[in-house]
């Protein structure tokens, strides 16, 4: 007779995350192994998820923030405990300012030890140190809560404001076995993670009205408009409307940036004279000056009296953040456009000719005098003749994606560079940090399959320059483009002591076009337009891991590019 017990079918905390993040739809895992997630990390290729995996933290937390802006669906960082995920942290920081959902999950030390501390390897509370620097933060203690953690963890990140999460999960967590049955009754597949907010009728109302009324109204758009997905209603009510717009940077191709009512060109005229301005997922920070001051044509509190804000957010403790919102409209970007189409209705008056008129004559004006400044072909290029061979590639292939990074290289590749579909230009973003470069261009490729064109300064390359060896592991159709200046803004600073280079200067004529060639991609030097528009050209029809290293004069930088303002350096010269 047979008297041996039945043994219980168990599983454990790694395949209950496994199975977690598959059950919701989370794919794509942006990581750097080591312990105590690699063996996660193989048991979630060898089932099926895709693990992209990096040279650094920062880069796959980058990459994870990127997903999350393209795909409206958290993008997964995994990183080791401590360095590792104090690494990861900048990009989970950097994810919640520019309102990306991300989630930075990382292996921990177990909790005895750490309250306690005992010395453990790599000892960190890591709970306590993220929660101050993103959206929420959780802690998994038993492998039977991990589904939920993964469902909290979703919301968090996609709901309302979108933004960075933080997940802990102490090394025993992964090791830890359930029963089979009970395993899987504890998985969570998330519902509608990121409702509609409808906003208020008397809202909209309030916002059509002066609208109505406006001599020389102002559209802002945002990245949070570009996130939204509703670029179809964006356009109707532009295009219904009459009313000139101002991209962001991020927002850049909502509309083509060739569009007659595009008011790019005359940047510095509309911001200083609209009496009626609407922001859509655009925020009134340092980028728009605060919504104040002489960009603004103004000096002081009081000339600001004749002119009205619109703000379209989702948050409603954003209105009022810098100057008097008159008209806050609250929901989510989709649906306050949706009911704004619908409140204006048929018959609506477009603005004056008198205020398109003269948007229209500093665009010609201005976009003429960009027209022969391109033109030129000066030896050794400039920003503007390098980056004019940028511009004409990204008019031929519209659908490509342009990532882009620097002081000097992000200036002005942002004002010469034209977009034409929307999310298809990824920067800086709110903080203006430098290093997303090779992180972002690897999401963008993983995400999207699309050709990515990464315009770098040299400093920013150096940055996540290393990641090269990722875009070429994983094959990845990147050409990455170095604007090589020899230097931070330029190469010509000096020691006034002699000895050391100043700090400002890099190595002279680097070949950074090697370093791509180190990991089998291909790696271009280009001195001249010709010769950068010939490698571009074979780089993107041919999608091949490409490095171009452009020669730019290294007296065509300006300090700090154009938030000179912000250098107390500046402030003493004048």
């Amino acid at each position: 007779m047979n008297t041996d017990t039945p043994t219980q079918e168990t599983t454990d905390g790694f395949h209950l995350l496994i199975n977690a993040l598959k059950l919701n739809g989370l794919d794509t895992l942006f990581a750097l192994p080591g312990i105590p997630i690699t063996d996660f990390l193989r048991m979630a290729q060898a089932e099926g998820l895709r693990v992209i995996s990096f040279r650094h933290e920062q880069n796959a937390g980058n990459a994870a923030a990127a997903a999350g802006f393209l795909t409206q669906k958290p993008g997964v960082c995994f990183t080791v405990s401590a360095p590792g995920f104090l690494n990861g942290l900048t990009a989970l920081a950097n994810a919640t300012t520019n309102c990306f959902p991300m989630i930075l999950v990382s292996g921990s030390s177990e909790r005895e030890i750490v309250d306690l501390q005992q010395g453990d390897y790599e000892e960190m509370d890591q709970l306590a140190i993220a929660k101050p620097l993103c959206k929420a933060a959780f802690r998994v203690l038993h492998a039977e809560d991990i589904g939920v953690g993964i469902a909290r963890a979703i919301r968090a990140a996609v709901s309302g404001r979108p933004g960075g999460v933080y997940l802990d999960l102490p090394a025993k967590v992964f090791a830890q076995s359930v029963p089979a049955e009970l395993g899987k009754r504890s998985l969570i597949k998330v519902v509608d993670p990121a409702p509609r907010q409808l906003p208020a009728p008397e809202a909209v109302r309030r916002a059509v009205d002066a609208l109505r009324v406006a001599r020389k109204p102002l559209v802002i758009l945002g990245k949070g408009a570009a996130y939204a997905q509703a670029d179809a209603e964006i356009r109707r009510f532009v295009e219904t409307t009459g009313i000139p717009y101002l991209p962001m940077s991020m927002a850049k191709g909502l509309l083509p940036d060739n569009h007659p009512q595009s008011a790019s060109a005359a940047r510095s005229y509309v911001l200083a004279e609209a009496d009626v301005v609407m922001l859509v997922g655009a925020r009134l920070n340092w980028l728009l000056s605060h919504g104040k001051g002489k960009t603004w044509g103004a000096a002081g509190p009081k000339e600001h009296a004749d002119r009205q804000f619109i703000q379209v957010d989702i948050s409603p403790t954003e209105a009022d953040s810098n100057v008097a919102i008159d008209a806050p409209v609250v929901g989510d970007i989709g649906s306050c456009i949706a009911a704004m189409n619908a409140a204006i209705g048929a018959g609506w008056k477009k603005p004056p000719a008198e205020w398109t008129g003269a948007i229209a004559e500093r665009k010609d004006k201005n976009l003429s005098k960009m027209a022969e400044t391109l033109a030129k072909d000066p030896s050794p290029m400039n920003f503007q003749s390098a980056l004019s061979v940028i511009r004409d590639q990204i008019k031929a292939h519209p659908d490509a994606i342009l990532v882009n990074e620097g002081a000097n290289a992000l200036d002005f590749t942002r004002s010469i560079v034209d977009m034409y579909e929307p999310r298809k230009r990824l920067d800086v973003g709110t903080w203006g940090i430098m290093g997303i470069g090779m992180g972002f261009a690897v999401a963008a490729a993983v995400t999207t399959g699309k050709p990515v064109i990464a315009v770098e300064g040299d400093s920013a390359f150096g940055f996540s320059g290393m990641e090269v060896e990722t875009i070429c592991r994983y094959n990845l159709p990147v050409c990455v483009v170095v604007m090589n200046n020899n230097g931070v803004y330029g190469g010509t600073d000096q020691n006034p002591r002699g000895g050391d280079a100043a700090p400002t200067v890099f190595v002279k004529d680097a070949r950074y076009e090697m370093l791509m060639q180190a990991f089998g991609g291909v790696g271009v030097r280009a001195a001249t337009k010709a010769e950068l528009a010939r490698a571009l050209d074979e780089a993107v029809a041919f999608g091949k891991p490409t490095l171009i290293n452009a020669i730019i004069d290294e007296t065509a930088g300006t300090e700090s590019g154009r938030i000179t303002s912000l250098n107390p350096s500046a402030a003493r010269k004048k």
